[in-house]
């Protein structure tokens, strides 16, 4: 059989329902911590990426995600997005006809193509997406200071 996934699969963290069987079959002959480390892939977050004069904005798709259990790490060039998204474990596989929605732990790094500013950035979630303000940096900008005297 085939254990390669697909660019699709890997690229949302969908999982077939056979996959997902044999996955459960390997972590019951297995004991659960380990299995649990072995088995967990991150999954990896879609995002759009533009920018205007003044910022650079990300959004990506986080429902089912408590705005609590996500976390956003910023530097002046790259932006990391964490978060976990809890499986209803009332339904039992068999119940399943068909399965493709991500459950677990994914994150997403964009390298940014101008310095941001850290302090100014905001994240906002409204209805399952993360918007992200990023302020550019202006290295044009200049200000004046004034010399002070010690005595």
């Amino acid at each position: 059989m085939n254990n390669k996934r697909s660019f699709f699969e890997r690229l949302t963290g969908a999982v077939k329902l056979e996959e997902s069987q044999e996955t459960e079959e390997r972590i019951e002959m297995h004991s659960p911590a380990r299995a649990i480390y072995e088995e967990e892939e991150e999954g990896h977050l879609t995002v759009d990426v533009y920018q205007t004069p003044s910022e650079i904005i990300i959004k990506t798709m986080v429902a089912g995600v408590k705005p609590e259990d996500i976390d956003v790490a910023i530097t002046r060039d790259s932006v990391t997005i964490r978060g976990k998204r809890e499986e209803d474990r009332t339904l039992q596989m068999d119940d399943y006809i068909h399965r493709e929605l991500y459950w677990g732990t994914f994150s997403r790094t964009v390298h940014l193509p101008e310095e941001i500013d850290v302090e100014e950035s905001e994240a906002i979630e409204k209805y399952g997406l993360l918007i992200l303000h990023l302020p550019k940096i202006d290295k044009n900008r200049q200000t004046k200071l004034k010399v002070r005297g010690q005595s």
